[in-house]
């Protein structure tokens, strides 16, 4: 019995905390599956990556050609503003929440101080700036004015997109449908209902 080692409890502990750490060492760490439908060896973005500095971006504001470099991270009302000088979108809240940046997007509102501006890439843009003909308010600009749709003027930009937007879609239209298109543009001067009425003049042949 005197030549069988004694083993105490720390030695017991110790030696099996050991054990388990050279065995997990040692286990090999399971190569994470690919995401249904990709390519594992496939690069994770196609095309060219952009960045950390400017890259070329081409698109189209207001029907004419812009070529020009943007960061990666510059989204598209910072481009309007600082580099293309189209003050009319504003920057109010700066999260998507207003509305006040919206702008058409190939015929689409979108906000854009959400937009990336190299996600327009190749694509069609238009601001508020676009709306007017050789100096020549819109019929949509011109009723905001008669129907009095506008006071301080923060969220006049967007919402005058947002509606342009639906006239361009559905032509004719009614109250339901200006409400839906405009539930995104907040206007803190509350003068929804003349938006709508100068929606419907436009929709009815009256501006």
């Amino acid at each position: 019995m005197s030549d069988i080692p004694r083993i105490s409890r720390r030695s017991l502990f110790r030696g099996v905390g050991s054990a388990t750490l050279v065995a997990g060492c040692a286990a090999k760490t399971p190569t994470p599956a690919p995401a249904p439908g990709l390519d594992p060896a496939a690069p994770p973005l196609a095309g060219t990556a952009l960045g950390p500095g400017p890259a070329p971006l081409r698109f189209t504001l207001n029907g004419a050609p812009q070529t020009l470099e943007a960061a990666p991270s510059t989204t598209l009302l910072e481009l309007l503003r600082h580099q293309l000088d189209a003050t009319g979108s504003k920057l109010v809240c700066d999260r998507g929440a207003c509305g006040a940046c919206t702008v058409l997007v190939d015929g689409a509102p979108q906000p854009s101080c959400m937009t990336l501006a190299h996600d327009v890439e190749g694509r069609g843009v238009t601001t508020v700036e676009g709306l007017a003909t050789n100096n020549q308010l819109s019929p949509l600009q011109r009723a905001f004015i008669e129907h009095d749709a506008l006071q301080c003027g923060y969220c006049s930009s967007g919402m005058l997109m947002s509606c342009q937007a639906l006239l361009n879609r559905r032509g004719a239209t009614d109250a339901a449908a200006v409400e839906h298109a405009i539930a995104g543009n907040l206007c803190r001067c509350g003068t929804y209902p003349n938006v709508v009425a100068a929606v419907l003049s436009v929709a009815k042949g009256g501006a």
